[in-house]
C-alpha cells in the first residue's frame, strides 16, 4: 500500500448545460472496475452531470466501442465526453503487452483524430493488489481521475466553442 497521497482535485466546473458522459467499461475484473466506476459516478454527480454506462467484453474492445459511440454521435451529439475503464493484470504470457499496447494506442489514435473529450482509466498492473489500490474510494481512484480528465476536456472544448 502506498503512503503517498494521490492528487487532490477540486470539483471540475463545466460551464453550460449539464455534462453528458458515456462510460464504456470492460468489467472483466468486476470488483476493480466497479470501484473505479464508483469514482466516476461520484465525480460526474459532483459536477452535476449525467452518466450513461455500457459494457464491453474486455480492454481490447474499448477503442472500438469508443469509435462506435463517436460514429453514433455524428448527427445529434448525445454525449459531451467519454470515460473508458478496464483492468489488465500481467500474466505469464506476452498477451498482457499486446492488449495494453493496442488498447492504449487505439484510444490515443481516436483521441487525436477526433478531438473528443476522453478520460482513459485502463489499469495496466502487475498484480491484483495494485489494481485494488487504484480502485479504492480515496484520492487514488483511477476512475475518478479519468472522469476528472474527461470533464476538464469537455470544459476546454466548450471554452473553444467545440461542444
Amino acid at each position: 500500500m502506498s503512503t503517498v497521497d494521490g492528487p487532490k482535485r477540486d470539483t471540475v466546473q463545466v460551464p453550460g448545460a449539464p455534462v453528458r458522459i458515456l462510460l464504456i467499461q470492460a468489467p472483466y475484473y468486476d470488483e476493480i472496475v466497479g470501484g473505479m466506476r464508483q469514482g466516476v459516478e461520484r465525480v460526474v454527480a459532483e459536477a452535476g452531470g449525467l452518466l450513461e454506462i455500457v459494457d464491453v467484453a474486455g480492454a481490447f474492445e474499448l477503442p472500438a466501442a469508443l469509435r462506435m459511440a463517436l460514429d453514433a454521435d455524428d448527427e445529434e451529439p448525445r454525449w459531451d465526453g467519454f470515460v473508458l475503464l478496464g483492468c489488465v493484470v500481467r500474466g505469464e504470457t506476452d498477451h498482457y503487452d499486446h492488449i495494453c499496447r493496442e488498447a492504449c494506442s487505439g484510444v490515443m489514435n481516436i483521441s487525436t483524430d477526433s478531438g473528443a473529450a476522453i478520460g482513459f482509466g485502463l489499469l495496466t498492473v502487475h498484480t491484483l493488489q495494485q489494481a485494488i489500490e487504484r480502485s479504492r474510494q480515496d484520492q487514488h481512484n483511477k476512475g475518478a481521475e479519468a472522469a476528472q480528465a474527461a470533464l476538464m476536456q469537455v470544459a476546454l472544448r466548450r471554452r473553444w466553442g467545440l461542444g
